[in-house]
């Protein structure tokens, strides 16, 4: 049985890379916009131009950067779980009880019960995956929508992280989980000056470097590879240019931290599950089936997919995600509270929504729901900055998630009347 390729955004139509192939003996179109893929880096610009002039430049200073960052860290390791269930077409609604709830299990093994660090992470985590395999069961298994059993397991686990707590707050944690919340790596190459930029640390110069270039070897590789499946692909001009945009934007990004407090510890691990997923739904197997189980299930069931088994373990990676995020979180309060992760699910949602995810499942990248993470954050930044009271904040945020979803569905019907 034949299937139909799917690419990071869903089913191809035409080929490996997405692009359809180019008729034998002619020569491919060499350029083409994406305007759903674009319009999230351009909108995320603009929103950075505007309130860097509203806050008469305040938004880009190395101090600020950093807390952008860091204060929402959590929330962008949960848009990382919550993308790979909206693709799959399903929804989470616990992900903010599940922080609440491993944090203060975080808290009970290290402070109350003076576990060593390393192992009480590890257990937190494991429990986790306990919490995602149990309401992954109830959906893949049982049957019930994701909808109510994570409304349920809301409620469950928000009550369980008060039995567990006793309803007050746990703290504080070992030096390392702090240190893995807030903290920064050493400076081991010495700091440089920058002329007018002031000094910089030399070892967050290299790493930036060390991105940039992977970043380019990657997309000149990937680049090479359309070529020769005589795909559609950028002129060199506009390659190059798109290139270059990206690494000074990294770099400026890089100049900044380099000049506060170096690299934070939590920038690193996000770096790094972003590479690892964006691996895991670009280039395996396993990725590639959670866009087929969202983007037709039926076609999915006829083609092999185990789709309960795929649905099961997006939960239970989830749920880890869910936990290493209540480390975090409750690392950098230094307190497990009863009343931690509030709302943070909506946050989540919001961000893999805003970053292109499509509601009935199929579409989305792990990128773009960082960037719709980082959209969120700038946006609560800057209006701090400017000091806007809280309901004008959740208002802003509210017609940007609605003006997301209606991007989205613009776009595919303006790519409908054009088919």
């Amino acid at each position: 049985m034949s299937t139909t390729p799917v690419t990071a955004d869903g089913p191809a139509e035409g080929g490996p890379t997405g692009d359809a192939p180019v008729a034998p003996g002619t020569s491919p179109r060499r350029f083409t916009i994406n305007v759903r893929q674009s319009g999230i880096y351009v909108a995320f610009a603009l929103i950075v131009v505007l309130f860097t002039v509203l806050t008469d430049g305040a938004l880009l200073q190395p101090q600020n950067i950093s807390n952008i960052i860091v204060q929402n860290s959590y929330i962008l390791i949960l848009a990382i779980g919550m993308i790979l269930i909206i693709i799959a077409g399903h929804i989470d609604l616990s992900a903010g009880s599940v922080v609440a709830v491993t944090g203060a299990i975080c808290a009970v093994l290290t402070v109350n019960m003076d576990v060593a660090w390393p192992i009480a992470v590890a257990i937190t985590l494991v429990a986790g995956a306990a919490i995602g395999a149990w309401q992954g069961f109830w959906i893949a298994y049982f049957g019930i929508p994701a909808f109510i059993v994570t409304l349920a397991g809301m409620l469950v686990f928000r009550a369980l992280t008060m039995t567990v707590l006793g309803n007050q707050g746990i703290g504080p944690f070992p030096d390392q989980i702090r240190t893995l919340s807030n903290g920064f790596i050493e400076s081991y190459l010495g700091n440089i000056g920058l002329g007018p930029l002031g000094g910089a640390d030399l070892l967050t110069l290299v790493v930036g470097v060390v991105l940039v270039a992977g970043f380019a070897l990657t997309q000149w590789r990937a680049r090479k590879a359309r070529l020769g499946y005589n795909q559609i692909v950028d002129p060199m001009p506009v390659f190059l240019l798109k290139i270059g945009l990206a690494g000074v934007i990294v770099m400026a990004v890089i100049v900044q931290l380099a000049r506060f407090k170096n690299l934070p510890w939590v920038l690193v691990l996000l770096a790094v599950l972003v590479l690892g997923y964006s691996l895991l739904t670009t280039r395996a197997v396993f990725g590639r089936r959670i866009y087929a189980v969202g983007g037709n299930l039926q076609a999915a069931t006829l083609s092999g997919v185990k789709v309960k088994s795929i649905t099961f373990w997006i939960f239970v990676n989830m749920g880890v995600l869910a936990a290493l995020a209540g480390v975090i979180f409750a690392g950098r309060l230094n307190q497990a509270g009863p009343t931690a992760g509030n709302a943070f699910e909506l946050d989540a949602i919001a961000a893999a929504f805003i970053g292109g995810a499509a509601v009935q499942g199929g579409v989305g990248k792990v990128v773009g729901a960082i960037t719709g993470g980082l959209i969120m954050a700038v946006i609560n930044n800057g209006m701090s900055l400017i000091g806007a009271p809280s309901e004008r904040v959740m208002l802003v945020k509210g017609l940007v998630l609605l003006a997301a979803v209606a991007y989205d569905v613009w776009t595919k019907r303006r790519a409908g009347a054009a088919h």
